[in-house]
This record gives C-alpha cells, sequence and structure tokens, in this order.
C-alpha cells in the first residue's frame, strides 16, 4: 500500500499511529454504518410497507413505493460509508443527480405514463374487474401496473393502454355503480291506441324479474315525430344485468306488440308527382284546339 522508502524512512509506531490506526477505525466505523444503516433501511421499509397496507393502498402501489425507499435509504447509508473513510462524496451526489437528469429526460413518456399509473392507484378510479371506458377503448379491466393498463375487450381482445393516455381522458366506469337504466326507445303508429301501447309496455317490463321496482319504471310518450309516435322506457337493473335485460326487453317488445297487432311503422316519406307538360306539346295541343 506504501511504498518501500517511505516504509523505510517512517518508525513503525509512528507508522501504526498515524496511518494503519486511523485507517482501521474508519474502515471499522464504516462497516458499522454501512450494516447498522442497512438494517435500519429494511426495518423502516417494512414499517413503510405495513402503514400503506393497512391504508388500503393497492398491493402494487405498496410493493413499488417499497422498492423505491429500500433504494433510497441504502443510497444514502452508502455516502455515509464513503464518507466516513474520507472520500469526497460531493463529486460522486453530484454526479448521481446528473445521471438521474438525463435518465429522466430520456424516458420523458415513460415517466409520464409512470405518473399517470402512481394517481391511478392512489385515486382507484376503478379496479380489476370494472367495465369501463378510456382512451377511446372499453373492456373489463384485467391489471392495472406502473406503466401501462390491461383491458379484456368484449370479443375476448387484450388491450394495453398506456397510464398517461388513461388519465389525461375521461373515464367512464359502468361498474361503479351496482344499479343502471335502460333506456329504450320505441316507435307506434299514429293509428295505435296510446293508452294500450303504454300498458303492453309497463306488463312487459314487469313481466322481467329482473327489472327492479326502485327505482320505479318509466314509460312515457317522448315525442311526435314524423312517421311515428315515440315512446321511452326507462328501466332499472343491476349492473350485471344491462345487457341480458337489454336484449330481452327487445325481444319482448316485440313480441308483445305482435301479439296485441301493435304496428311500428317503417321510416317513410310520401312522394307526390305533378307531370309537367313540354312547350311543344302544349303549342300542338293549342294548335289542334284552334283548328
Amino acid at each position: 500500500m506504501f511504498p518501500k522508502k517511505l516504509l523505510e524512512t517512517i518508525p513503525f509506531q509512528e507508522l501504526v499511529s498515524t496511518y494503519v490506526i486511523p485507517w482501521s477505525i474508519n474502515i471499522l466505523f464504516a462497516l458499522a454504518i454501512f450494516f447498522i444503516g442497512r438494517m435500519l433501511a429494511r426495518t423502516l421499509v417494512r414499517l413503510l410497507g405495513k402503514l400503506l397496507y393497512k391504508s388500503g393502498t393497492d398491493v402494487m402501489l405498496v410493493e413499488f413505493f417499497m422498492a423505491i425507499a429500500n433504494a433510497a435509504f441504502l443510497l444514502f447509508v452508502i455516502v455515509a460509508a464513503l464518507d466516513r473513510l474520507g472520500l469526497n462524496t460531493t463529486g460522486l451526489v453530484a454526479m448521481l443527480g446528473a445521471a438521474g437528469l438525463a435518465v429522466g429526460l430520456a424516458l420523458q413518456g415513460s415517466l409520464q405514463n409512470f405518473a399517470a399509473g402512481v394517481m391511478l392507484l392512489l385515486f382507484r378510479p376503478f379496479k380489476a374487474g370494472d367495465y369501463v371506458e378510456a382512451a377511446d377503448c372499453a373492456g373489463v379491466i384485467e391489471s392495472i401496473g406502473i406503466f401501462t393498463t390491461t383491458l379484456r375487450s368484449v370479443d375476448n381482445k387484450e388491450i394495453i393502454i398506456p397510464n398517461g393516455s388513461i388519465y389525461k381522458g375521461n373515464i367512464i366506469n359502468y361498474s361503479a355503480r351496482s344499479t343502471r337504466r335502460i333506456d329504450l326507445r320505441i316507435g307506434v303508429g299514429y293509428q295505435d291506441d296510446l293508452r294500450k301501447v303504454k300498458q303492453v309496455l309497463t306488463a312487459t317490463a314487469e313481466a322481467d324479474g329482473r327489472v327492479l321496482r326502485d327505482p320505479e319504471l318509466l314509460v312515457a310518450v317522448e315525442e311526435l315525430a314524423d312517421s311515428s309516435v315515440r315512446f321511452v322506457l326507462r328501466a332499472w337493473v343491476k349492473s350485471g344485468d344491462y345487457e341480458a335485460v337489454r336484449f330481452a326487453l327487445n325481444e319482448d317488445i316485440k313480441l308483445a306488440f305482435d301479439a296485441h297487432r301493435i304496428s311500428i311503422p317503417y321510416r317513410q316519406m310520401d312522394v307526390h308527382l305533378h307531370r309537367v307538360q313540354s312547350a311543344e306539346s302544349a303549342l300542338a295541343a293549342g294548335t289542334a284546339t284552334n283548328s
């Protein structure tokens, strides 16, 4: 470690007291700082994890925060140990800061998705299993990651969306509420009895046991349209029954209308034709009349 000529000129006692003992003490203290600091860091990280778990934070987000905290504590311990050895840690900290800035600029898009993922996991506008519409896509949430969210479409396609695209747009969560309202618009002919139509629509909807009684079913005339009288039917169902009941009501209403001879008019247009005589025909007709 030391040059041979230097060792020959320095007395052994002075060498021990000047170099060996101070360096040994510094190394022991640095090792103690490192090992004790690492144990303390692990304890603090476990405590942070317990607090986050108790607060109901998402498991993935808890694990991510624990990993970040562990890395930060470990870096602090290493810098403190190196500083105890007498090394200049100011340059090391500056170099790490510059490297972090460069990485941040290079991964700007990924960091945006990361920040959006953290916000989605914190505020939880949806959870796994919810049917949502976001970023011009719709499907059931399969998983929520730090950078992307995975959806399963109704035709069983896997859709992976960057979290930034989800968070910056509108999010429609169809599973957030326990009930949903079905809105159906049905047109009948002007010659049909409106009271009878209303009774048939009400009876058909109430016959389906999945239609809730509270809130109350609504059947009313919405509009006197060009070629039909338009009714609106609003029925409340459980969110999980929405599609099935909607399809069933459309079929049942058509069958009930057929049974009661209630017409569903086609969109139609009356076209009136007028015959216009040409100039030659009019002249010929006038000449014949004069003769």
